[in-house]
C-alpha cells in the first residue's frame, strides 16, 4: 500500500473530536479503504509527532496532520484539508479555507478547540 495522502491524528477520548472524525471515516470509506486517508489515536501512539516538535498534550487540543509530502497541519488547515477529500463537502473547504476568510476559519476553530480543550480537561477525559 502506498503512503496515504494525508494522516490524521485526534484524540479519541474527547467525545466531540471522535464523533466528528467517525462522521467523516463513515463519509470517506472508500478513501480510507484505499489508504489514501488515515485516522489515527494520538492516545495509541503518544509521542508520533514528537519528531515535529509536537507534544500529547497539542494534538489534544487540536487536529494535526502529515501529508504525503511531510508537510505538518495544524487545526483549522486539517479541517479544510479533510473537507477538500470529502464528497460534498468540498465547498467548506473553499469557503472557510479562502484566503480572505482562512485568518478568521482558523481563529474561530482555535478559539472553539480551547473551549473543547478545556471542557475535556474538567471531565477527566486524557
Amino acid at each position: 500500500m502506498s503512503k496515504p495522502l494525508l494522516t490524521v491524528w485526534y484524540n479519541t477520548r474527547c467525545p466531540v473530536c471522535d464523533a466528528g472524525i467517525n462522521r467523516q471515516k463513515r463519509r470517506l470509506i472508500e478513501t480510507v479503504k484505499a489508504g489514501r486517508i488515515e485516522f489515527r489515536d494520538i492516545n495509541a501512539e503518544p509521542a508520533a509527532l514528537a519528531g515535529y516538535g509536537i507534544r500529547l498534550e497539542d494534538i489534544r487540543r487540536r487536529l494535526y496532520a502529515i501529508d504525503a509530502d511531510g508537510k505538518l497541519l495544524a487545526g483549522a488547515d486539517v479541517a479544510i484539508a479533510v473537507w477538500r477529500t470529502t464528497p460534498g463537502e468540498g465547498w467548506l473547504a473553499t469557503l472557510f479555507g479562502n484566503p480572505g476568510a482562512l485568518p478568521l476559519t482558523r481563529y474561530g476553530y482555535d478559539r472553539f478547540a480551547d473551549l473543547l480543550y478545556a471542557w475535556n480537561r474538567r471531565k477527566g477525559r486524557w
